[in-house]
């Protein structure tokens, strides 16, 4: 097995972050510095800044209806972070992100393999968002956004928008750029007041209220990421 993937089943983080550590050089296998694609097996004892891995854990995967002023980062010296604020009493990081002024559902994991398998853009995983703004929305303004708009040096995936009322849509994307909804609605004049994401693929915020949080069902965890989820456990 790959050391990255070794070191993510283990809930230690996500492959990605994984890779980091190996190429900073805190790291090590049977007691020598790691490189990047090493394979490792069961026998081989694996150390993150001389602290041993545990055993493989079991997958955790949770959703919070997230706050606004809490932070998607794992980095504990940040105030208001994810992590401490669900304080899971196992290693957890959030898949994605949901900008601190923003709202609702985000999924947490200790499981890096899937994460890749949700985010990539080419999945084109859904994601729905009630995002109200500072003035009454035109029906060209919509179709502008739908059929994408420029910003961050490019395009915007075609996406699906729905007006609830003449201040509020209901926005389902494919794609998440850096700060997109806010970003679609000012080039075109709109403030967002307040964005709230209410379902990412099949998992939805339902009733739960802010600041809690749960695990997913059985059901949930299958329909996230059939490719991803059927690879592990090959």
């Amino acid at each position: 097995m790959r050391l990255n993937k070794f070191i993510s089943e283990s809930g230690a983080c996500s492959r990605r972050e994984a890779d980091k550590l190996i190429g900073q050089g805190r790291v090590s296998i049977n007691g020598a510095p790691a490189v990047l694609g090493t394979q490792v097996g069961e026998t081989d004892a694996i150390c993150i800044d001389g602290v041993a891995l545990g055993e493989k854990k079991r997958p955790i995967y949770i959703a919070l209806n997230k706050p606004m002023g809490i932070t998607c980062t794992t980095d504990l010296r940040i105030e208001g972070n994810i992590v401490e604020f669900v304080n899971y009493p196992e290693r957890i990081f959030p898949i994605g992100r949901l900008d601190k002024d923003s709202e609702g559902l985000i999924l947490l994991t200790n499981n890096g393999d899937i994460v890749n398998g949700i985010l990539r853009a080419e999945h084109n995983h859904e994601k729905e968002y009630i995002v109200e703004l500072d003035r009454p929305v035109t029906d060209i303004a919509i179709n502008i956004m739908s059929s994408g708009v420029r910003i961050l040096g490019v395009t915007t995936k075609s996406c699906t928008i729905t007006k609830i009322n003449q201040r509020t849509l209901r926005m389902v994307l494919t794609q998440g750029l850096n700060r997109q909804i806010r970003r679609m609605c000012s080039s075109l004049g709109y403030q967002v007041r307040r964005l709230q994401r209410v379902r990412i693929m099949n998992i939805h915020l339902g009733q739960m209220g802010v600041g809690k949080w749960r695990l997913l069902t059985e059901a949930e965890i299958k329909g996230l990421s059939r490719p991803a989820l059927a690879k592990l456990r090959r």
